[in-house]
């Protein structure tokens, strides 16, 4: 089955040998390139090199038993087939694993783009919730924050909010953060002691490169007025806040969290380049939608994938069935259970699909 790993055997050994070469070792951009290579390949040669030490160990093994007509030998050699058996089997689906594609997107740093959805000003403070969780669960994995766009309430809540999440491997973490996310608690406002249902959507979009998406400078559209805030916060006496249209297309994005216009300007055509893009690859991969569905969903915006229950104290992710009864850790950023279980359902597909 993994004959071909042999290519990447070689590879490696090959790309070690050119990090002692002198010539590479002295132009920098060379040897970045050999050293970017040899993380890539690397995981999978160890696995295929334990994976043959451990077929290597069992054929070994199945020979001296044999030759050998000790009872006692014989026992400890069966233990150790054995034990070799579990270990190819092991480091075999560990392989298949490591040989899926991997999604180009992965190490990117990630948009991230929460809307207040049906409820009111009770779906606003959840908007700011689920803005609170990932810039805490950033924090944890060290990703930067950087707010893009934020429509504050009068109560605290955010009626919409947009931020980047920079870091190596963001959008690996965050990808299938998008959907519908559904929030089930009594208001503060509620008398009653009744449970209300709201929901926010969350669209996560990979940062888009120059090279993977040019736009014609023609085909946009700048204004700028006056960042706005509630409450006064977010007010500047200049008009720094930059609102940028994209005329073909129509797509708008604003951007008022930075001091300058120049900022507010890049940082908005950031954010645009990466929503067209979006778009771009998102009817192009219909059919990888299509297949991931059972298993994680499509990453649409319409579809629901997650509620927070608030009095029962419970988080439920309704594209694994995964409910976890630990709703203040996990809005206080503990998501990695949930993100790593997305992951691996994800892999099952793709492997299911192989």
């Amino acid at each position: 089955m993994f004959e071909k790993i042999e290519v990447f055997d070689k590879r490696y050994e090959e790309l070690n040998n050119k990090l002692y070469d002198p010539d590479v070792a002295a132009n920098a951009e060379r040897y970045n390139a050999v050293m970017k290579e040899v993380r890539d390949i690397e995981p999978i040669v160890k696995k295929y090199r334990e994976y043959k030490k451990a077929v290597d160990t069992l054929d070994e093994a199945k020979q001296m038993l044999e030759e050998n007509t000790d009872s006692d030998f014989k026992l400890l050699l069966a233990e150790e087939i054995e034990s070799a058996k579990n270990e190819i089997d092991k480091t075999s689906n560990e392989l298949k694993i490591l040989l899926l594609p991997k999604d180009p997107n992965d190490s990117k740093n990630v948009i991230v783009e929460i809307r207040a959805g049906a409820g009111g000003e009770e779906s606003a403070l959840f908007c700011y919730n689920l803005f609170r969780m990932y810039g805490m669960y950033a924090e944890k994995h060290g990703f930067k924050t950087e707010p893009v766009y934020i429509n504050e309430t009068e109560l605290g809540g955010f009626k919409e909010v947009s931020f980047m999440l920079i870091g190596n491997g963001a959008y690996s973490r965050m990808k299938f953060e998008s959907g519908v996310h559904r929030v089930q608690r009594v208001p503060e406002t509620e008398s009653q002691g009744r449970i209300h249902t709201s929901t926010a959507t969350v669209a996560v979009l990979p940062e888009a490169e120059d090279v993977e998406y040019e736009i014609n400078p023609a085909d946009l559209k700048f204004d700028t007025f006056r960042s706005s805030g509630a409450g006064g916060q977010h007010i500047n006496k200049t008009s720094s806040a930059v609102r940028v249209t994209h005329i073909p297309t129509g797509t708008v994005v604003e951007c008022q969290e930075e001091r300058s216009q120049f900022q507010n300007r890049e940082k908005a055509v950031r954010v645009l380049k990466a929503r067209l893009l979006n778009e771009k690859q998102q009817a192009q991969q219909s059919d990888i939608a299509a297949q991931r569905k059972a298993q994680v969903g499509t990453g649409e915006r319409n579809e629901r994938i997650r509620t927070y229950n608030y009095p029962q104290g419970r988080v439920t992710d309704h594209r694994i069935g995964l409910t976890l009864y630990k709703l203040d850790d996990i809005l206080n950023g503990d998501l990695d259970e949930i993100i790593d279980a997305l992951i691996t359902a994800d892999r099952a597909a793709q492997l299911d699909n192989a």
